[in-house]
């Protein structure tokens, strides 16, 4: 059997793998008012667990980057869906911080591994000029399940309660093993269901074509990665960046319950509204990029220039966010902010695959998640002490923190092409 565009359906897998990822993640930040009530939980508790969340998800960035180079993208994908399915099922019988702390740590470390797997599935089985598209695929997919989880945590809350919310939304991720394990038998080299055709597409258009190819296949390992200054153009634009999507992403409930006064209902009806404007950039950017490309615009710069967009779009939002009147215009102004956030991060999120081969994209892809991490995890400690008053110091901090990630991309990021060993 043949399947025809099958590079399509594998990252559409793992789109709605990442969908259920982010409805996994969620669903405590939308029911922490209830959660923190009934178990006498205070707001330097959340901020302990997002910590204990983050440490081991920087952790698991690195080592799922080595795993998914070591057993492949199918075994990868498959052993940490498993295991955070069995985390987000095992908060329905916490009741204590220290056990739910240990929770979000396995939950944490094994949801990391969607990223660097979604970047080397992603090398794999796209060509360069497609390269950014699927990556908005991927992202459109953690944009669509934060627009499902506020809604659908609070309608099930209300319906059965926080407790058996996480056993069912811990189901989700067993069943989307199954067709994973059926429709990803091999990479592209091998797949028996991929056309001759499409096979050699893939295989032929990997490389861009305004840079020539080594002669032969550098695979780096982690020393040999950092020695690179692109590398560290990836791992500090992220550092720098990512703090800003889990601004949102963790401590949006918390901003809409102190600022608005809002309970679980009315999270529900309004936090989904940014990640609307996450999903567009999402693909937008991909889009974007992959267009310029197309008509002979070098990958570097389509790159480069995406991210520069992105990044314009998204300051001066977050600086106007400071001083949102209504909720309605606080999400919608986080909305703008999102979008810009994705249209550059999914370019960023690409460069790994058009600096290195699959073998080493992993790699650099959970070192660049693990920078990350460390960025989000300073970050959380200070919005708590940050937002005794209001949240208007969070969002001037991360509005500063995006010329940041600009300059370490421009700075250090080079000629964008395929990259070969240092002459010894």
């Amino acid at each position: 059997m043949k399947l025809k565009g099958l590079r399509w359906f594998i990252i559409g897998l793992i789109a709605i793998a990442t969908v259920i990822n982010y409805i996994d993640r969620n669903a405590m930040a939308v029911m922490w008012p209830e959660i923190s009530r009934e178990l006498g939980l205070s707001k330097d508790d959340y901020a302990l667990l997002l910590t204990c969340f983050t440490l081991s998800y920087a952790f698991g960035q690195s080592l799922f980057g080595k795993i998914l180079d070591a057993v492949g993208t199918r075994a990868g994908f498959t052993l940490a869906i498993l295991v955070w399915s069995l985390s987000i099922a095992g908060h329905a019988f916490a009741r204590t911080l220290l056990t739910f702390g240990i929770l979000r740590a396995t939950l944490g470390l094994s949801e990391a591994g969607a990223w660097p797997g979604a970047a080397k599935a992603n090398a794999l089985w796209f060509p360069a000029t497609e390269r950014a598209f699927a990556q908005g695929i991927f992202n459109a997919g953690a944009s669509v399940g934060a627009i499902i989880a506020a809604p659908l945590i609070a309608f099930l809350f209300l319906l059965i309660g926080w407790k058996m919310v996480f056993l069912l939304i811990g189901v989700l991720g067993f069943v989307w093993i199954i067709p994973w394990l059926l429709v990803y038998r091999a990479d592209p080299e091998k797949h028996p269901w991929l056309s001759e055709e499409e096979r050699d597409y893939i295989l032929n258009n990997r490389v861009s074509k305004d840079a020539p190819a080594p002669q032969a296949e550098y695979a780096p390992n982690i020393r040999q990665l950092l020695s690179h200054k692109e590398s560290w153009s990836v791992i500090l634009s992220r550092f720098f960046l990512d703090p800003i999507w889990w601004l949102f992403v963790s401590w949006l409930p918390i901003y809409l319950a102190e600022t608005f006064g809002f309970d679980i209902k009315q999270i529900g009806l309004f936090a989904w509204v940014p990640f609307v404007g996450a999903a567009i950039g999402s693909l937008f950017g991909g889009a974007l990029s992959g267009f310029l490309i197309r008509r002979g615009v070098s990958v570097g710069k389509a790159r480069k220039g995406v991210i520069l967009l992105g990044c314009v779009v998204m300051m001066p939002a977050l600086f106007l966010c400071m001083n949102a009147a209504t909720p309605l215009m606080a999400v919608l102004l986080i909305a703008v902010v999102l979008f810009g956030f994705q249209i550059a991060i999914g370019n960023i999120q690409t460069l790994p695959g058009d600096y290195f081969s699959g073998k080493s994209v992993g790699s650099l892809s959970g070192l660049g998640g693990t920078a990350a991490n460390l960025g989000v995890l300073i970050t959380t400690w200070i919005v708590p002490m940050a937002t005794q008053v209001s949240f208007a110091p969070v969002f001037l901090m991360a509005g500063l923190l995006v010329p940041l990630s600009i300059l370490s991309l421009l700075l250090l990021g080079g000629r964008v092409h395929r990259l070969a060993g240092r002459q010894s």
